[in-house]
C-alpha cells in the first residue's frame, strides 16, 4: 500500500484543526476529478446527517453520521462540500455535493478548484 502524500495529509490536518471550510482543492482519484472545498470531518458529517434527516426515504441513515469521528492519528480522508465531479465541460452536480475521498487513493492534486464558463 503506497504511503499517502505528506503535503495533502498536512492540509487535511490543518482543515481539521482550524474547523475551516475555505480550503479549495482539486484531486484525481480513481480516474475522476473532484473539485471543491474541504470541510472538517465533524462539519461534513453534520451536514450529511441534516440532508439525510430531511429525506422521507433516507432519514433513518442520518444517525450513522451523528457518531463522532474517531481521532487517532493523522486524517485518512478528505471531506469535500460544495464539490463537483468534473465530466468534460460540466461539473456534476451543478450545485455541488458532499464527497469523502480516501487520501491514499488520491493520485494527483492541486490547490484551488476549477469552474467552467461559457465565456
Amino acid at each position: 500500500m503506497p504511503k499517502p502524500d505528506e503535503l495533502i495529509v498536512d492540509i487535511a490536518a490543518l482543515v481539521e484543526s482550524g474547523q475551516s471550510t475555505q480550503m479549495s482543492l482539486t484531486v484525481v482519484t480513481g480516474g475522476a476529478v473532484i473539485t471543491g472545498r474541504l470541510a472538517p470531518e465533524a462539519v461534513w458529517r453534520q451536514r450529511v446527517s441534516e440532508v439525510l434527516r430531511d429525506s422521507a426515504h433516507l432519514g433513518e441513515f442520518s444517525a450513522v453520521f451523528d457518531t463522532p469521528a474517531k481521532k487517532d492519528g493523522p486524517p485518512t480522508h478528505l471531506h469535500f462540500h460544495v464539490a463537483r465531479i468534473l465530466q468534460g465541460t460540466v461539473g456534476i452536480p451543478e450545485t455541488g455535493g458532499m464527497y469523502r475521498v480516501a487520501i491514499e487513493d488520491v493520485s494527483a492534486w492541486t490547490v484551488g478548484d476549477f469552474s467552467y464558463s461559457d465565456h
